[in-house]
Formats: C-alpha cells, sequence, structure tokens
C-alpha cells in the first residue's frame, strides 16, 4: 500500500489514503464493502493518465467513480479508486445547433441540465438520482431513468467518447483504430452467430456487453463502450446528445387491485404514448406514510398499486384531452389527472426516492439492494411480478417493487437476514433462484445499473457459454491485464464476498435508545443505502440536507460519507477518538435535515451525540463544551448581574479573552443577556381561559424575553392563558448536541416529571423555541426509552402554530401587503413540520417567501471556532441571497440562532412568529 500511495505522491496527485476517506470509499450504493488503497481525485486528464499509469506500473487494480451511486457495486474497487466528481465535472460545451454538449466524467446531471436549458435543450435520460449522479456513471452503467420511453437508454444520447486504454492509449470512439480495435473485431468474428441472436432482444437487455453495436454490419464503439461499467476503458471526455423538451406535460395516475395487474397493464398504457410509465406498489407508500405522515403522499385513485403515466406535448388542450381518454380507456380499475405541476413533483418526488424508501421493507426490517433491478420483456411484466412475489414469499421475505413498468424494469430491495447466521447464503441461494426465474421470462438480470459485484457471478443464467467467452475476449482485448474494475463482469467476484452489512455489531452501553433501530446503532447508520441524495442541492423541495456537503463539496462533509466512517466504528475498524471519525463529523451542524430529507430515515445529528459522549465520557472536553454545552446554566447566573455580563463580552482585552475560553469565534458577535429575564418578570392571570404550559426555553428567557411576552399576548388573545410549569425546566439540548449525554438524561428527566402531571390533564404544552420543542417532542424518546412521562409529554407537546390551528374560532390578523422571508428552523422542518406555520402564514394573506436550507449557525457550531467560514458559506446558500434581494422585508426566524446569524452577518432584525402575529414586528426588549 504505501508503495502504490508514495508512488501517487510522487506523481504530484491529489491523494487520500487515510482510514476515514478509505472507509468511506469501501462502499457505494451497493451492498458491498472493499476498502480502496487509496483514492485519487484527479484535475485534469494528464492527472488521470498518471494515476493510470502508478496502476499500471504496480500492478494495482483502478475504479472509476462519479457520485458513488452505484448500486451493483461498480464503483468500489481494491486498488485506486479515481473520484471525478471532485474536479472533473465541468459542462465544457453546449452547441444548440447540432444539440450536443462536451461534458468532463465527473459533471452531474443537473449541472449539465442547467446549462442546457437555457439554451431550450435537456439532456434526455432521467434516473431518480439526477440531483447528484454523473455522466460519467450513467455512460458506466447505461442508465435510463423514468422518460426512457421518450428518450431511450444512455446509449442512445451519447454521440462519442474519449478513452484511456489499459495501456495508457487514447481513443476516440467516433474514429475508432487501432490493435485494439482490431482485436476487438477479431474477437467477434469468432463468435458472430451467438452476437446475432442473444443480444438486443428487447430495450432494457442492459447486462452484459452491448455486443450488438460491433457487429460488423452495424459497428458503433460509442455505444459499445456505455455499459461498460468501466471494464474496458477510462472515460475522460464525452459528447452527448441533447434534446427539445415538450412544454407541456400532464401525469394521469392509473390505480389497480394489486402491482402484478400493474405490470400486466403496462403494455396498454405504452400504445398510449407516454413518455414515462412508472410503477409503484402500496407496499412502498406504507413506508412514506410510516415515515413522514400521511400528509406525506398527494390524494391517489384507490388502488393497492399504480402506475404514474406522463403524457407530453406542446399544447394544453390536446395534451389533456389523451389524458381524459388513457384515464377513461378501462385499463385501471380508477384514474385521476394531474395537471397542476407542483401535485406533479410531489408524485415524482415519491417515485425519485424509491431506492432510499424501499431501504426500510414492509417488514421494517432493513431492505438491501442486489436484485434491485431485473428487467423482462414488457409484455411478460405481470406474470414476472407474480412469480417473483411468490418467490420472496417462499423465502420468508418481503418487498415493496416498484420501477419502469413501461419498459419491463423492476427496482425492489428486499429484507435479507443479512444479520443472522447464514444470511449470507440465503442471499445466494435467492439470487441464484432469481436469476433463473429472470432467464425463464427471456429477461435481463440488469435493467439500467449494471451487473457489477451484485450479478456478474450470474450471468450464465442468462447467456451461453459462447456469449460469456465472447465477453472474455473483448474483456482480453482492451485489459489483458484484468487492471480495470476487476471483479465486474468477467472473472466475476462472488456475489456474496465483502457484503458490507453482513453479520452483527453489537456495541455496549450505548447512550441513545435508536427505537426505531431496535436499540442497535449499527442497523441504524446502515440505513444509509448510499444514494446520495445528500449530495444534492435539494433546496427547490425546501430541503435542509446536507449544509456542510453544498458548502465543501467534500465526500467527508455529506452524510452519506459521516455513515460510511460511522459504518466503520461499528464494525471495529475504528475508534470513538479515531480523527477521522471526528473529522468526519466535526462540520456536521447538528441540523437534522437528514431526518427529514434522506429517505432511508439518517439522523446524524443523534450519531454525532452519541460519538461525543463515547469520546468523552470521563475524559477532557473541549472547551465549548464546558461553556457553549453548558449555555443555560451561564445564563441562569447571567440573569443576576446581565449588566456585567454583558460587559464583559464588550470591553475589548476581556471580550477576546472570554471569546477565546469559551471556544468562540473572534469574528462572532455575542447576544446580549435580556436586563430582565421572562420567567421573573412573567405574572399570570386570573382566568376562566383555557390553560396552557408555555415552555420558555433559556434563550427565550434569557436573551429574546419580547419573543416570550409576544406568545403570550398572542395566546391570551386566542382564548388561552398561558402557565409557566411548576418548577425549573430545561431540554438539555445543548448538553445533547455536545454530546454530554447523562447530564442531559438528568435534566430532561426533570423537566419531563414536571410537565407530566399538566399533560395527564389534557392541558397542552407550547414550545418557543423550535429546537427546543423538537427534543421535547422526539429527542425524548432517544434520552429517555419507555418512560410513559416522555411519551404523554411528547404527545402534548404543540408548537405556537400548531395550536393555533386545532383553536376553534381564531382567525389570524390580516398581513395583506406585508412581504415576509421565511427562514424555518432546521429543527422545525425535520422533527416537528413546517405545514401548519405555512398554513398560517398563507391565510394572514402576506407574501411569503419560504427559504430552503440551514441558516449555518445551528446552535453552537456557528460560534466554535474553526467554523465561523463554513456557517458563513452555509448561510449564503439561501439566506443571505433572499435577505439581499429584499431588503425591505420582514424576516420571519422562529430560532434563536436563526435571528443571531441574520443580526450578525446583515445587521438586520428578524422576528418569531408570535412578534408577527402580535402586530410588532420591530419591538425589541430594553
Amino acid at each position: 500500500m504505501s508503495d502504490v500511495v508514495a508512488a501517487l505522491e510522487k506523481a504530484g496527485l491529489e491523494v487520500r489514503a487515510d482510514a476515514g476517506t478509505r472507509g468511506m470509499y469501501a462502499s457505494d450504493a451497493s451492498l458491498y464493502r472493499i476498502p480502496p488503497l487509496a483514492v485519487v481525485r484527479p484535475r485534469h486528464v494528464d492527472e488521470v493518465a498518471a494515476a493510470l499509469a502508478v496502476a499500471r506500473e504496480t500492478g494495482t487494480p483502478f475504479t472509476s467513480r462519479g457520485a458513488g451511486t452505484s448500486v451493483a457495486g461498480n464503483a468500489v474497487g481494491r486498488g485506486i479508486v479515481l473520484d471525478f466528481s471532485r474536479h472533473l465535472n465541468r459542462v465544457l460545451e453546449i452547441d444548440p445547433s447540432s444539440r450536443t454538449a462536451v461534458v468532463e466524467p465527473g459533471t452531474v446531471h443537473a449541472v449539465l441540465q442547467k446549462a442546457a436549458t437555457p439554451h431550450g435543450v435537456r439532456f434526455g435520460p432521467d434516473p431518480s438520482t439526477h440531483p447528484r449522479c454523473t455522466i460519467g456513471g450513467m455512460i458506466g452503467n447505461n442508465a435510463c431513468g423514468s422518460r426512457s420511453l421518450a428518450y431511450g437508454r444512455t446509449s442512445d444520447n451519447v454521440a462519442g467518447l474519449e478513452l484511456l486504454t489499459a495501456a495508457g492509449d487514447k481513443l476516440d470512439t467516433t474514429a475508432p483504430h487501432g490493435p485494439v480495435v482490431d482485436e476487438l473485431r477479431t474477437v467477434v468474428g469468432r463468435h458472430l452467430a451467438t452476437a446475432r441472436t442473444e443480444f438486443d432482444r428487447f430495450g432494457r437487455q442492459v447486462s452484459g456487453y452491448a455486443v450488438q453495436h460491433l457487429l460488423p454490419e452495424r459497428f458503433d464503439l460509442t455505444q459499445a463502450m456505455v455499459g461498460s461499467e468501466g471494464t474496458l476503458a477510462v472515460i475522460t471526455r464525452a459528447t452527448v446528445k441533447l434534446v427539445v423538451d415538450s412544454p407541456v406535460r400532464v401525469v394521469v395516475v392509473l390505480g389497480f387491485r394489486d402491482i402484478v395487474a400493474a405490470g400486466e397493464a403496462s403494455p396498454a398504457v405504452v400504445a398510449h404514448g407516454p413518455t414515462s410509465c412508472e410503477g409503484l406498489d402500496s407496499r412502498l407508500l406504507d413506508v412514506l406514510r410510516a415515515r413522514r405522515g400521511p400528509a406525506a403522499v398527494p390524494p391517489l385513485p384507490r388502488g393497492g398499486a399504480w402506475l404514474f403515466v406522463e403524457l407530453a406535448g406542446d399544447d394544453l388542450g390536446e395534451v389533456e384531452a389523451r389524458a381524459r381518454t388513457l384515464a377513461s380507456d378501462g385499463i385501471a380499475d380508477d384514474a385521476l389527472v394531474v395537471s397542476d405541476p407542483l401535485t406533479q413533483a410531489r408524485l415524482w418526488r415519491i417515485r425519485e426516492d424509491g431506492a432510499g424508501l424501499a431501504g426500510r421493507a414492509p417488514s421494517d426490517r432493513p431492505a438491501w439492494p442486489g436484485w434491485e433491478d431485473a428487467a423482462v420483456p414488457p409484455a411478460r411484466l405481470g406474470a414476472y411480478l407474480a412469480q417473483f412475489d411468490e418467490l420472496v414469499a417462499a423465502y420468508g421475505m418481503t418487498s415493496a417493487p416498484f420501477g419502469h413498468f413501461g419498459d419491463g424494469c423492476m427496482h425492489v430491495r428486499l429484507d435479507f437476514p443479512l444479520d443472522q447466521p447464514g444470511g449470507t447464503k440465503v442471499m445466494r441461494d435467492f439470487l441464484v433462484d432469481a436469476a433463473k426465474l429472470v432467464g425463464e421470462f427471456g429477461g435481463s438480470l440488469s435493467g439500467e445499473h449494471g451487473d457489477g459485484r451484485a450479478r456478474s457471478e450470474l450471468l450464465p443464467h442468462m447467456y451461453s457459454p459462447d456469449a460469456l467467452a465472447l465477453f472474455a475476449g473483448i474483456k482480453r482485448a482492451f485489459d489483458p491485464g484484468n487492471l480495470l474494475n476487476p471483479g465486474v463482469l468477467v472473472d466475476p467476484d462472488p456475489v456474496d464476498a465483502d457484503v458490507r452489512p453482513a453479520g452483527r455489531f453489537p456495541l455496549k452501553e450505548l447512550a441513545l435508545a435508536y427505537p426505531h433501530d431496535g436499540g442497535d446503532l449499527a442497523q441504524a447508520v446502515h440505513r444509509c443505502t448510499g444514494v446520495g441524495k445528500c449530495r444534492a442541492d435539494n433546496s427547490a423541495l425546501h430541503g435542509v440536507m446536507c449544509p456542510s456537503y453544498l458548502a465543501t463539496r467534500e465526500e467527508k462533509d455529506s452524510t452519506r460519507g459521516r455513515a460510511r466512517v460511522l459504518q466503520e466504528v461499528v464494525r471495529g475498524e475504528l475508534s470513538w477518538s479515531d480523527p477521522s471519525v471526528h473529522d468526519s463529523l466535526d462540520l456536521c451542524l447538528s441540523c437534522k435535515g437528514c431526518a427529514s430529507d434522506c429517505p432511508t430515515g439518517i439522523d446524524m445529528a443523534t450519531y454525532k451525540s452519541e460519538v461525543l459522549h463515547q469520546t468523552y465520557r470521563g475524559r477532557l472536553r473541549p472547551r465549548s463544551h464546558y461553556t457553549l454545552g453548558k449555555l443555560p446554566f451561564w445564563a441562569r447566573l447571567a440573569g443576576w448581574t446581565p449588566r456585567l455580563a454583558n460587559l464583559g463580552t464588550r470591553l475589548p482585552g476581556i471580550r477576546s479573552l472570554a471569546l477565546w475560553l469559551a471556544g468562540v469565534d473572534k469574528r462572532r458577535s455575542v447576544p446580549a443577556f435580556a436586563r430582565r429575564p421572562f420567567r421573573r418578570t412573567f405574572r399570570p392571570r386570573p382566568s376562566s381561559a383555557r390553560p396552557v404550559i408555555l415552555f420558555a426555553d433559556s434563550f427565550s428567557d434569557a436573551f429574546s424575553p419580547e419573543v416570550a411576552e409576544a406568545t403570550v399576548r398572542v395566546l391570551r388573545a386566542a382564548g388561552y392563558e398561558p402557565r409557566l410549569p411548576s418548577g425549573s425546566v430545561c431540554c438539555g439540548l445543548t448538553w445533547i448536541t455536545t454530546g454530554q449525554l447523562d447530564p442531559a438524561k438528568k435534566i430532561l428527566s426533570r423537566t419531563v416529571a414536571t410537565l407530566a402531571p399538566d399533560a395527564r390533564n389534557g392541558i397542552p404544552i407550547v414550545g418557543i423555541e423550535p429546537s427546543c420543542t423538537a427534543v421535547l417532542r422526539s429527542d425524548v424518546h432517544e434520552l429517555l426509552p419507555g418512560s410513559d412521562d416522555a411519551a404523554v409529554v411528547a404527545s402534548s407537546v404543540r408548537t405556537l402554530a400548531e395550536l393555533l390551528a386545532e383553536t376553534p374560532g381564531w382567525t389570524p390578523p390580516d398581513l395583506s401587503g406585508v412581504s415576509v422571508i421565511a427562514q424555518p428552523h432546521c429543527h422545525h422542518h425535520a422533527v416537528l413540520g413546517w405545514k401548519a406555520d405555512a398554513d398560517l402564514l398563507a391565510s394572514t394573506g402576506a407574501q411569503v417567501e419560504r427559504l430552503a436550507g440551514c441558516c449555518g449557525l445551528a446552535g453552537n457550531f456557528g460560534v466554535e471556532i474553526g467554523h465561523y467560514d463554513v456557517s458563513v458559506a452555509v448561510a449564503g446558500q439561501n439566506l443571505l441571497p433572499a435577505l439581499d434581494s429584499a431588503p425591505d422585508a420582514v424576516v420571519l426566524a422562529d430560532g434563536f440562532s436563526c435571528r443571531t446569524q441574520v443580526a450578525d452577518l446583515r445587521d438586520r432584525p428578524a422576528v418569531h412568529l408570535a412578534q408577527l402575529l402580535d402586530g410588532m414586528p420591530g419591538r425589541a426588549s430594553g
């Protein structure tokens, strides 16, 4: 290993070979874990050649990688892994006249679309991972996506490739010549009968090499290379075809009794000329509803399975007429025509999140890829689905199928018992039987994901020995030394080798309960399927995940990268205190965006708290843990002498020393302590109004009493009489985020015991600060599992908007003409949900711009030494541009940290919802 790394470094390459990086790149979105020797991030094509030369000279395997979203294990390898996504990610040219684009292999699909759209064109294939997958990866797998009925496969949309062979020779597929090409023609010539009869039998036959494009009568090296999974050459540049998109789209949702009926109906639907025909099973939607609530699924026609069918054209009337014809054609049991683009987007989001949602089986056990991409001729899809369901049931497993039904392609994940003894044997036996079944239907092991390590060994169940010999000959022509992505397609690795989640990894003395994962942190971190949604900009859907990755574009700062490192921890490969672990978690803002935005339900904020707890338990902690981590304690002390405390943060010499001692960046301002904390000034009124408990958190009490006072006035105007809890309460948030979980449990236990009697009497508990409210609703179950008091308190907690929404007769103020920029707190978005707030604001008549993403301060994160630059960069993603574009708008931010960030970076006031409803957006405490 050291010799290879030294050679790469000597060549001047950007090399990463630390344990954390190797752990991150050991997996893609597949089942497999194969740590590389080193990861190289080439900055230009010459560095690709240099890395390939080192691989050749040292005999080290060489694997190309894009976004790492490969589901079949095509993007992991034991040698050098080249990450093209970090630097070689540019769109080099858009030519609207020829409808082509020239891109580097690491170009993200969405980046190409953004560059092409202003010219009235786009790249046709659109896989569900389009916000983060790379064009190079799509070429490697021959990806298709939802609209392949209109635009075909990636191979239909590539005009030319520039390649490097294993020998280091350049090869242009548009003008192929040389010894490799000559040998290729000779190899195919020996197997002409097989090449003409076993391939290109239906559209989604992707498994193996695309031999049909090497026939002498239709020789097209460009199309032949697409789908070769990095085993034949290294792509350095691609010229892709662009298409003109139809301006009008209408979706018809067709309901069927079950997934088999939906599959059987697909050919009749395709006869109507749709651009897309996607199937979903009710079992998948049940998982979504369980994760995100009933409102996560828009109204659908009755049925147990559905086809989402898209019709497109130039004229709205004509397309809607076609939609009505399809809906009334008697194909389905029920139908719904959807013309509204926002509702269409909600439907497609469900489909795009399918792979992540399917990561949890109907059995509520983890579900895995491996047999997630089979395809059969579309006319036989219904019968195949019926027999596939029987096979799954025979193995005692469950599934929730979905996929590109118009093309005969089914996606699914299965709850293989990988945590049980003999689990990998069960997986292997199933895969063999499944391969035999698809072979009986004349199908393909893969319809767009490639074979990779998941299916290459199974190719004999689909192809004849002569076809396999042909594959081997093609591989030898390009790569006689088996340097490029070995173990895939030719001389394959066993399907049950190097299975990442196989076995049990029990960790003792965990501080948190992980109730959704059976108390098992290993199961929790293995929720990450690697689909990489955390590497995408999710702002279009008001998403938050993952602000740190968007700021740095480093894999280690993505939710997936962190999950992979933590998987190494639960395996015992890395310790809790390993520098790689803390490096990966350092820039995690604990925003909880992943808890709602990641389709698999990863909750990195919780895992980070566990790591900090395990690392520092009984040991000296970072300074900020003693200061910011115990802020409510210090705030209560400062509340007795606020003027003195404020003076200490303003005098130059004392201020600098105090900030350093507190672990706070010197560029940060320090919020002033209120002259009179809210809890000392609040006076309950004798009233017959309905009582409500006001949870006056430490931030509202010590820093923003005006917010608590406004909340009181709004509650009284709505017919409530607020009361404070009978004793001193705190949610323990700052202890939780800094991993001081033992004291956090004690603090939260006292608070819950104080609140529980009122909660049992049916008195609602209203939170002011979203992060503290979220602790009482969600984190309390992690810290106090099995506590009846915790359960009754959690069920009684309301946000202000939620309480007002369920208050009979309450009407909001008229805010017509008021422009509002709303920055939802991340925990509000992820844990509490912001729908009640959105609905309330809409009812006021205000013009509201809801921002996506995180403000960047995120509690103590943005003020800590070492985090300032990333904090500002995160704010620059959504918040700061919105503030700068609307200088006169009211800024709505319920979170104290969000208001602090706005004041710190733009010297601008921001208000809480209570203040907005109270009609005092500019008032501040004295």
